[in-house]
């Protein structure tokens, strides 16, 4: 009955009490790497950068199998944050220090912090440069030039400059009200060059959808409520799905996941809403969803519930990631998202994915595939991570630079990683990205041979451009790169796709297998890469990730440093230091 108390077992008193006791234990160690780590950061302060007035702010510890221990700071000087600051401490088991990366090679120095423009006027130009509506203004240090300024970081919302009303981060020059730089905060896969681009070739996607099927009812306990509940869907792109739901009632399911941190998907409606709350919650009777058409609003709720879950799946049975954050939440989804969106959003705002309804032109369906969900939702991993920054953002949005192009490559490696890891039938795994869209050239991007994305312009290989490089063009240096090191040179069919990858330097290269690929990927972008990672500095961070995993001499290792090369990317070519921004 309810407001019923029900006395706990002995057993589940003493499993309560070891739970808490690990809980506590791993408390105390965290805080122990944590004070380790800060104080080598302060003692090797020659290499860290770090000075006498900064203040670290813990972003993330983590601790490896071999035993090395990491912990990922952002930085605050003199009581104000730092834009770009953000530096990796890495120790060994006995929380010695072994090294640093760090996004910027200079002191932060400034010699006031007392801004001449106020807040107000700050957010004023923000506001006018984004086309949008000031909300928070912050006063920083913007450190990604060069040299430390002071400045206003305004967040701007309703930004005209976007075909939604998405959010943008404005940095102000505190002293002369220079805008230092305008940087949506939404991660949408369709680019605003891509769509002008189709749009002006009059071309309109065809989308590739799963085979059609009515679900089964599945029959549910007489159970209390609310209980996990299995169900299944009729999706746009990968036939008929397991789902699992959450039982409010005999006839009452909610399409949220208890089995999955809550993972959820929800009614937008058509608004372009700013939280996930506001969503209306999908319900059913007999918890059979969609009907594979775009006739049942549940339809693109299917698909994107499915995306979700599956990604979760992915990363926590992949890298023993528990959720987007690794807090355990599982992913939220806002489907039906505005007015003709042709596109799918990754939002930091409200840490979940925004899936409009095409604009019924270029793109009728929403953008709902399987790989476009793995890839968006990958990017709240890297945001959470590296955190990758483009070099520069033009006035449509596009955005430029070798570490905004890895943010695209790693969502692109790890999206297809979705695939092979879900290995659904109606939705075959493969190393092609966005194939589901129905795009001429059958994909948007691929990774043995990233050049024959004509749509994007997408490179094969690494050059002097790519430093300012629109960043879905650039990241096929490093997709082509892990492709390389997964399967290796050469002609090959793989699940019923033919590839055809070929090297720089015209000299072969033998893969090491997409499972090994991964987890150096994965490990590299954790542990050795931070928010102004370049195409070279990607290089040592996954030859240093192979070895930690795999030993110096190893196999693997070499076959990482033959994979870079493959696509021009060499120690000896390395740029000097002052190209970076």
């Amino acid at each position: 009955m309810a407001g019923t108390a029900v006395a706990a077992t002995p057993d589940e008193v003493k499993e309560s009490a070891r739970a808490s006791s690990i809980s506590a234990a791993r408390t105390a160690a965290n805080a122990s790497l944590i004070k380790a780590a800060s104080a080598a950061a302060v003692s090797h302060a020659t290499e860290t950068g770090v000075g006498k007035d900064d203040t670290l702010k813990v972003k993330d510890t983590l601790v490896d199998p071999e035993g090395k221990r990491h912990v990922r700071f952002t930085r605050v000087y003199r009581g104000v944050p730092v834009v770009g600051g953000d530096l990796v401490v890495h120790l060994d088991a006995k929380q010695n220090y072994l090294g640093v990366t760090r996004a910027i090679q200079h002191k932060v120095s400034l010699s006031s912090v007392t801004p001449k423009l106020t807040a107000p006027q700050a957010a004023a130009k923000a506001a006018g440069a984004a086309k949008g509506s000031a909300a928070k203004t912050e006063l920083v240090v913007d450190v990604r030039g060069g040299k430390s300024v002071l400045a206003y970081r305004v967040t701007v919302t309703d930004s005209r400059t976007q075909e939604t009303g998405g959010l943008h981060s404005v940095v102000v020059d505190a002293t002369s009200g220079t805008v230092l730089s305008d940087t949506p905060l939404t991660d949408a896969f369709i680019s605003p060059k891509l769509k002008t681009k189709l749009r002006g070739l009059g071309k309109q996607a065809g989308p590739s959808t799963g085979p059609k099927a009515t679900p089964p009812r599945k029959a549910q306990p007489d159970a209390g409520f609310p209980a996990r509940a299995d169900g299944s869907g009729a999706s746009f792109f990968a036939g008929t799905v397991p789902l699992v739901t959450t039982q409010t009632a005999k006839d009452s399911f909610v399409l949220k996941d208890p089995s999955r941190g809550g993972g959820e998907t929800r009614d937008a409606g058509g608004k372009e809403l700013n939280y996930f709350s506001e969503g209306k919650a999908f319900t059913d009777g007999d918890n059979r969803w969609g009907n594979g058409t775009g006739t049942d609003s549940a339809t693109a709720a299917v698909d994107a519930q499915y995306g979700i879950t599956s990604t979760f799946d992915y990363y926590k049975s992949t890298f023993g990631r528990d959720g987007i954050k690794n807090d355990g939440a599982g992913p939220h989804a806002l489907v039906h998202f505005g007015d003709k969106v042709a596109n799918a959003f990754w939002s930091p705002d409200c840490s979940c994915m925004l899936y409009g309804d095409g604009d019924g032109e270029t793109f009728k369906q929403p953008l709902v595939a399987l790989d476009v969900t793995g890839h968006e939702l990958s990017h709240g991993v890297i945001e959470a991570t590296a955190d990758f920054q483009p070099t520069r953002v033009d006035a449509r949005q596009n955005q430029f630079g070798e570490a905004g192009s890895l943010n695209e490559s790693l969502a692109d490696i790890f999206g297809t990683g979705v695939e092979f890891r879900t290995n659904n039938a109606g939705n075959p795994p493969n190393y092609l990205l966005g194939e589901k869209l129905g795009l001429d050239q059958k994909f948007l991007r691929r990774m043995d041979k990233p050049s024959l994305d004509v749509l994007e312009g997408t490179v094969d290989y690494w050059d002097a451009d790519s430093f300012d490089r629109e960043v879905h063009a650039g990241s096929g240096v490093s997709s082509h790169a892990f492709y390389l090191l997964a399967e290796g040179s050469g002609k090959k069919t793989i699940g019923g796709v033919e590839y055809d990858s070929a090297t720089y330097d015209g000299k072969p290269v033998t893969g090491i297998g997409r499972e090994k690929a991964e987890q150096i990927f994965y490990r590299a972008l954790t542990r050795y890469m931070v928010s102004t990672t370049d195409f070279h500095e990607a290089r040592t961070a996954t030859l240093q990730a192979a070895a930690d995993m795999y030993g110096a001499n190893s196999t693997e290792r070499a076959a990482v440093d033959r994979a870079w090369a493959a696509v021009n990317v060499t120690a000896g070519n390395t740029p000097k230091e002052s190209v970076k921004r």
